[in-house]
């Protein structure tokens, strides 16, 4: 059975984007950086909501062969380009870059894919993140909490009908007080 973890940056204040799709608070470090490149390379599949798609595939599938581009962004580009990837949405109607799209019921796919025999998964993207939440598909949460408050905008987390129990099993601090905290998810 696949692991499935939600893993994002976000302020303190628990948002992934500030009103506006505002991102500009949450330019990585290279260290940083550097582990979210790792990251990519070690996910078995990413589930990606559209608006994350979307911002995904406007800038990763060329970044490569843009003028200027560091060592360091020409490998996370050709990672996440490798990368298997499934994009949910009933919006967007062609993918690529070792892609395919799903546009029916994402929890019904999200269950059968988790039990399937294979690598971790990662979803992103706040909409698709909350429905697997919601019904109780997410195993671990992997929050990397930038220290500046947004006041508003894409909440990480979403309104939930029950609790889900946690249980702390890593932290790290990254330049600039980052703070990566690392839970799984406590099955009762």
């Amino acid at each position: 059975m696949r692991k499935l973890t939600f893993a994002m940056n976000l302020s303190l204040d628990g948002y992934i984007a500030a009103p506006g799709d505002d991102l500009g608070w949450s330019v990585p470090s290279d260290e940083l950086f550097q582990w979210w490149s790792d990251r990519v390379a070690a996910t078995g599949l990413a589930l990606y909501g559209r608006k994350l798609w979307q911002t995904m595939s406007s800038h990763w599938p060329t970044a490569d062969r843009q003028p200027g581009a560091t060592p360091a962004e020409i490998e996370y580009a050709r990672r996440w380009r490798a990368m298997p990837k499934v994009v949910f949405s009933s919006t967007v109607s062609t993918v690529g870059w070792n892609t395919r799209l799903v546009t029916g019921d994402a929890v019904a796919e999200i269950t059968r894919l988790k039990a399937e025999d294979a690598g971790p998964m990662d979803i992103g993207g706040a909409t698709l993140a909350g429905a697997a939440m919601r019904a109780g598909l997410i195993d671990e949460y992997l929050l990397v909490t930038a220290p500046v408050l947004v006041g508003g905008g894409t909440p990480f987390f979403t309104a939930l009908d029950n609790w889900v129990n946690l249980t702390l099993v890593e932290t790290r601090t990254f330049p600039g007080g980052l703070i990566l905290t690392r839970y799984e998810t406590r099955r009762v």
